[in-house]
């Protein structure tokens, strides 16, 4: 039961890899614009570049994280959603590409801020107004809260998708037709509801990662 439950999630076939072609679904989805007039898909995608650009520019001062920030959103919605059609996988359910889309950027950041601005990547480990007797502790307490946010990212975007998928595969087992009118409207709204956490889970991505950017000068 549990090895036919989380093969949904297995990204392999028999002839050649091509669930990993889903990780180049933005690029399909999201073309440049080569017509003198915008289509409605266009329309929309710059009304969500415009809102995102404004919520990022509200926690980081960088315009480079602005940009990288955007472009992880659309990548990350697009894979989640993708991932909803039929006989495809969510690349993010896979720890795998959720880390390799954290870690290199967290790494990132750190270089760049520890090596340019040493001192005042210190000061974020002491929070103003600590008293004396625990200030150790919480320097041990901000490092540890450091380290670990490229896991903690990962593995919110994955957890968030397989638990969703997890319940659509469930529920798409009880195919028996007695059960139709009752699992019918459930499913309905559960991929309302997966759509919908898709893209709450790409904007959090982004927007951690713009906060993350605001500690560095």
């Amino acid at each position: 039961m549990m090895t036919s439950l989380f093969s949904s999630f297995d990204p392999s076939s028999k002839m050649i890899q091509m669930n990993w072609m889903m990780m180049i679904s933005p690029a399909i989805i999201l073309p440049m614009n080569f017509w003198m007039k915008n289509s409605r898909a266009t329309i929309l995608k710059k009304i969500i570049e415009k809102k995102i650009s404004m919520e990022m520019w509200n926690n980081t001062s960088h315009k480079e994280m602005v940009m990288l920030t955007m472009s992880m959103f659309f990548m990350i919605m697009i894979n989640n959603m993708m991932g909803l059609f039929p006989y495809t996988f969510t690349p993010t359910s896979h720890p795998s590409i959720s880390m390799s889309l954290a870690l290199p950027t967290w790494l990132m950041l750190m270089i760049y801020g520890w090596t340019n601005f040493f001192n005042k990547m210190l000061i974020h480990l002491l929070p103003t107004g600590t008293p004396g007797p625990i200030m150790p502790m919480m320097i041990v307490i901000e490092t540890t809260g450091n380290l670990i946010r490229p896991m903690s990212l990962s593995i919110r975007l994955t957890a968030n998708m397989i638990a969703g998928h997890l319940l659509m595969t469930l529920l798409g087992n009880m195919n028996e037709t007695k059960n139709m009118v009752f699992i019918m409207p459930m499913q309905m709204m559960l991929m309302m509801f997966e759509t919908a956490i898709s893209t709450i889970q790409a904007y959090v991505f982004a927007t951690l990662l713009s906060l993350y950017s605001s500690e560095i000068p």
